[in-house]
C-alpha cells in the first residue's frame, strides 16, 4: 500500500497532474492512484457533487 505522498493529485490551479505533495493542499485534489484517474478529477469531483446533490435532495 502506498502512502499519499506516493501517489497522484490534481493540481486545481494550474491543472496539471503532480506525483506526490508538490503544491500546498489547499490546491490539490486526491489522492488518486494514478495519473490519469488524477487527470479526471474535475470530471469526477462533478459527478461526485451531483450524486451528493441528488442524495441530500432525497433526504428531505
Amino acid at each position: 500500500m502506498s502512502t499519499d505522498s506516493e501517489k497522484y493529485w490534481y493540481n486545481l490551479e494550474t491543472g496539471e497532474v503532480e506525483h506526490g505533495f508538490q503544491s500546498p493542499a489547499p490546491d490539490r485534489a486526491g489522492p488518486f492512484d494514478t495519473a490519469e484517474e488524477a487527470a479526471r478529477a474535475p470530471e469526477i469531483i462533478r459527478e461526485r457533487s451531483r450524486q451528493w446533490a441528488e442524495e441530500d435532495a432525497s433526504d428531505k
